[in-house]
């Protein structure tokens, strides 16, 4: 769909004036403001931020849509942090906890066939006595059991944590990863930035300003990284728009951060007490507002894990143009709190089929977004 088609739609339905204007931007390539991504957010239905979000994927990436071949790697759900919507964190004296050691982790790597993997994404809670040396051994293990892979590792709520038990600056901190093999950060622990939310439901967890100046950091050290959003708690629109707006100015500043993942609240196992779900509807309207204001961060992906590989398919006509990796049952975060998939994992070709079966094209990706093949 072109943008004439789009503004011939617009004429003949009943899109008040105030929306035709973001429109009319977004078709010009112009900005939208927080006062804009607000309006959508309150008054624009589904059909209509959809189709607009569906333009802008398109001119950006035609009908493709990336993934890549990774793994997951938890090395323990013990944490400091008693998150009020996390369903993952344990005590370590809890039954179902687990802290594998270097040698249990170089087990499960040693198994997986290399032309299965070009990337490892490693992310777990903040224990409380690992140092900064058991990080450095397993980035360099990965590596060395599979020294062809990008390691995609380290929330900024890890990596804050490993600076204050090792008494050491962010910086050392992310530059001791580096040359030890992190090649990439994930966008966990950005949660919600609104500081007044956030001390409610994650009140001990990095602060919202500190969590962005790591990544900023990361940036400068040459370290991509993603970012991400929770939605569907207590926040509101508004709250979901500040965060945006946070992201999107420190993009315009380093020009690091890859992708954007909304990162949807699940109810089962933890103490935040939300009764119901956000419904189907509300999350593809959250895709395509994110992909309308968020201008400068590229990529949109659908952690399909956690939606379901049937709905995370319908979200690639919503803005989506990434639906992660095979994953090869390989994390538990999401489905202790609930999650559609119990058990995550897609072959290649299931991934491939997915892809086409949504009249998109598939494009396997690295981590940092080289082509690999397009299928």
């Amino acid at each position: 769909m072109d943008s004439i088609e789009i503004q011939d739609i617009m004429l003949k339905t009943s899109v008040n004036g105030d929306l035709q204007k973001i429109a009319e931007k977004v078709l010009q390539n112009e900005r939208i403001s927080c006062d804009d991504a607000l309006l959508l957010y309150e008054k624009a239905d589904l059909n209509f931020v959809g189709m607009l979000a569906n333009y802008v994927k398109n001119q950006k990436f035609g009908s493709s849509v990336f993934f890549n071949k990774n793994i997951h790697v938890e090395p323990s759900n013990v944490c400091v942090h008693k998150c009020k919507f996390c369903s993952y964190y344990r005590e370590k004296e809890d039954a179902d906890s687990w802290e594998y050691t270097l040698d249990e982790i170089a087990e499960k790597l040693r198994v997986i066939p290399k032309e299965a993997l070009t990337e490892v994404h490693i992310v777990g809670g903040c224990h409380p006595s690992r140092k900064i040396e058991y990080y450095c051994s397993l980035l360099q293990l990965v590596k060395q059991v599979l020294p062809h892979v990008y390691i995609k590792a380290f929330t900024a709520v890890e990596i804050e944590y490993m600076a204050k038990l090792n008494d050491l600056s962010v910086k050392e901190v992310l530059s001791m990863l580096k040359d030890s093999g992190l090649d990439a950060m994930p966008g966990g622990g950005a949660e919600i930035f609104d500081e007044k939310l956030r001390a409610e439901i994650c009140p001990s967890k990095t602060l919202s300003a500190d969590w962005l100046a790591i990544h900023k950091q990361a940036h400068l050290l040459g370290i991509e990284t993603n970012a991400t959003i929770l939605y569907g708690h207590r926040e509101t629109f508004a709250n979901r728009v500040d965060h945006l707006n946070r992201l999107r100015t420190l993009q315009d500043e380093t020009n690091g951060f890859n992708a954007f993942i909304p990162l949807k609240y699940k109810k089962e196992n933890n103490v935040l007490g939300i009764e119901r779900e956000l419904p189907w509807t509300e999350d593809l309207r959250n895709f395509s507002i994110t992909r309308l204001f968020l201008d400068n961060i590229p990529h949109l992906k659908v952690y399909w894990p956690m939606l379901g590989k049937d709905f995370s398919q319908i979200t690639l006509d919503y803005g989506v143009d990434d639906f992660d990796g095979t994953i090869n049952d390989s994390t538990k975060i999401y489905s202790m709190a609930g999650s559609v998939e119990k058990r995550p994992c897609l072959t290649q070709d299931e991934m491939i089929s997915l892809i086409k079966d949504g009249n998109k094209t598939p494009v396997e990706r690295d981590t940092l977004y080289h082509i690999i093949k397009t299928y």
